[in-house]
């Protein structure tokens, strides 16, 4: 352990810090999306010009990201929820990490073609 901290840098610590990081992003969307949904009453024009931008590749890469912040924060949710309430969940919490990280995967392989199909579609022809 490092002198004067008392973070060890193990898995709870990331998981920690992964869980208040896809918080405040999953929190920053949904400004942002409250926001430009307001510009539709302001200015309906404008709005469509907002939204045209947001069927870009690299929109669709963001969303991949906010879909991949939105399953981990849930997962992970669940996860502290069953090591909160559950008594033997602070003796399981590590498998329950690697159970969360192992699901997260094969689901954001699941996305890929949802998410992203679109972008690879318009980037190298149908």
């Amino acid at each position: 352990m490092p002198a004067g901290t008392l973070y060890r840098g193990r898995e709870g610590m990331w998981s920690w810090v992964a869980h208040r990081v896809t918080g405040v992003l999953i929190f920053f969307f949904l400004f942002v999306h409250v926001l430009d949904t307001a510009l539709v009453r302001v200015s309906p024009d404008a709005y469509d010009k907002v939204v045209a931008t947001y069927k870009t590749p690299i929109v669709a890469l963001l969303e991949y990201g906010l879909v991949a912040a939105i399953l981990f924060h849930a997962l992970n949710g669940l996860r502290v929820i069953a090591v909160d309430f559950w008594s033997n969940g602070p003796r399981h919490q590590k498998t329950m990490l690697w159970t969360v990280v192992g699901l997260w995967l094969v689901l954001m392989i699941g996305a890929l073609y949802p998410v992203l199909g679109h972008a690879v579609r318009e980037v190298f022809g149908s």
